[in-house]
C-alpha cells in the first residue's frame, strides 16, 4: 500500500504515542510488541492516525472509547473504516471496556486475523530464540510459555497479562 506522508498529522501521531490511553499501553505493552510481527502504535495513513497498524498483515486495530458510540463519532468510524478498507485493510475494533472485561479473548482474536501471516512466514517461526539458545518453533514464537509449566504454550498465555490495577494504567 502506497501511503503519502501527512506533516500535519505526523506531530499529532508522535504526540498520540507519547500519551496513549491505558487501554492502548495495555494492549501494546502487554502483547502487540512481543509478537513476532512489527506493529505500528498511532500510524498516519494518509488523512487518518490509526490507533495499532501491522502492515505485514494489513491489519488496523481500533480501540472505542465512548465517543465512538454516539452519532457522530459512529458514522465518522463508518466513513474512516470505508477508506480503510479501500486500500485494501482489515479494520478491527475493541471497545475500551472489552480491554480490561476479556483481554484474552481480544488477544486470541487479533491472533487469529494474523495466524496467515504468522504461519507464513518462514523467518519469523525459524528465528533465534531472544537468549540466542538455538532455533524455537513456531509454536514457541507465537505463543508464550504457559503459567502452568515451563514445557507448555498455548497462544492464551501470550495474552494473559497482569491486572492493571497496580501496574501503572
Amino acid at each position: 500500500m502506497n501511503q503519502r506522508s501527512n506533516p500535519k498529522l505526523t506531530a499529532k501521531a508522535q504526540q498520540l504515542r507519547k500519551n496513549m490511553t491505558p487501554g492502548e499501553r495495555h494492549l501494546w505493552y502487554d502483547f502487540l510488541k512481543g509478537l513476532p510481527i512489527t506493529f505500528n502504535r498511532q500510524k498516519v495513513i494518509n488523512r487518518y492516525i490509526v490507533d495499532f497498524y501491522c502492515a505485514k498483515a494489513k491489519l488496523v486495530i481500533e480501540l472505542d472509547g465512548s465517543q465512538h458510540f454516539e452519532d457522530a463519532g459512529a458514522k465518522a468510524d463508518k466513513e474512516r473504516d470505508a477508506y480503510l478498507r479501500s486500500l485494501g485493510l482489515r479494520v478491527l475494533r475493541y471497545p475500551n471496556s472489552e480491554i480490561w472485561r476479556n483481554f484474552e479473548g481480544v488477544c486470541e482474536d487479533i491472533l487469529f486475523h494474523i495466524s496467515g501471516v504468522l504461519t507464513s512466514s518462514a523467518s519469523l517461526c525459524s528465528a533465534s530464540s531472544p537468549q540466542g539458545e538455538g532455533s524455537t518453533s513456531s509454536a514457541s514464537l507465537c505463543s508464550a510459555p504457559s503459567p502452568q509449566g515451563e514445557g507448555s504454550t498455548s497462544s492464551a498465555s501470550l495474552c494473559s497479562a497482569p491486572s492493571p490495577q497496580g501496574e501503572g494504567y
